[in-house]
């Protein structure tokens, strides 16, 4: 809100983000929100597409909203998404440098949340042959730079920057799936980065779905994400994907409070639920939370 008083007042004609997910996605709904009446809230409008320029420069290597075309935002305290073609960013600007200073724990919470959104944007609904391929060669690029990119090489930061821009891309045609859609409330309820929650609800949701029989459809896409992954199967697949977890220090937060795991379950958006490769109701939701969070 205050962004857009600003861009209004100031009389400018281009946005220019400069930072992470969340610098970038308040950028867009400035975008969003230009000419909007103020009587009523902003969320609740259309979006009238406008042809002012946005260039994005992230200096983290994680969320890909630089070639997205949605963002997330709080409204009363609820994480919701806005999205319009309009949205996608005009240009972005990769520099690799832009990652030399990054906290250690945002260094791995942003890794994290794009080896996520390539994996979800694999088995997505919503999926394509494009997106999938941008996914494959963003899980490649990502496997073979994220030792040097926690070593703060400028190759590694090169590479992971462009393995988070690639899955950027595959998610912009996909849409995430349940990771995401579990991952946005303990965020909140438990002050821990968005890549640190989404990582530690995706091997519990994967491992959950191998277990309920999955589709013979499914079950080859798991197989393909192992063969990317190099392991003998999905079961491996997801046991190294822990182990890395425990190797970063990356752990799930725990409670033995069965009334908020119930409350998480029930915070879960079925939209974005519903882009998951199998469907999952509010009682897999709950002990697919308590496998988390116990």
């Amino acid at each position: 809100m205050k962004g857009l008083n600003a861009f209004t007042l100031s009389g400018s004609d281009l946005l220019l983000a400069v930072g992470g997910g969340s610098p970038m996605d308040v950028a867009k709904s400035i975008k969003a929100f230009v000419g909007m009446s103020d009587s009523i809230p902003y969320v609740n409008q259309l979006i009238q597409p406008n042809a002012i320029p946005l260039i994005a420069v992230p200096t983290t290597a994680g969320t890909g909203s630089e070639v997205t075309h949605f963002a997330v935002i709080y409204y009363h305290g609820v994480k919701q998404s806005i999205s319009d073609a309009s949205l996608l960013p005009t240009d972005a600007v990769l520099d690799p440098n832009l990652l030399d200073s990054l906290p250690d724990y945002t260094r791995k919470a942003s890794m994290l949340d794009a080896l996520c959104h390539s994996i979800e944007s694999f088995w997505a609904v919503k999926a394509t042959e494009e997106s999938r391929r941008y996914a494959r060669q963003a899980i490649r690029l990502w496997l073979s730079s994220y030792e040097d990119y926690l070593n703060n090489l400028p190759t590694g930061n090169r590479d992971m920057l462009e393995a988070a821009n690639l899955a950027g891309k595959a998610i912009n045609i996909s849409t995430t799936t349940a990771a995401h859609a579990m991952a946005y409330k303990l965020t909140g309820t438990f002050g821990i980065a968005h890549g640190h929650a989404v990582a530690v609800c995706l091997p519990k949701i994967w491992r959950y779905m191998l277990a309920e029989e999955p589709s013979i459809e499914l079950n080859a896409k798991f197989d393909a994400l192992a063969e990317l992954f190099g392991q003998s199967d999905p079961e491996t697949t997801i046991d190294w994907f822990e182990a890395l977890l425990k190797q970063l220090s990356i752990e799930a937060p725990s409670t033995n409070d069965d009334h908020l795991i119930t409350q998480l379950a029930g915070s879960v958006n079925p939209q974005r639920l519903g882009n998951n490769p199998m469907k999952l109701d509010v009682a897999d939701l709950r002990a697919i939370y308590r496998s988390i969070l116990k």
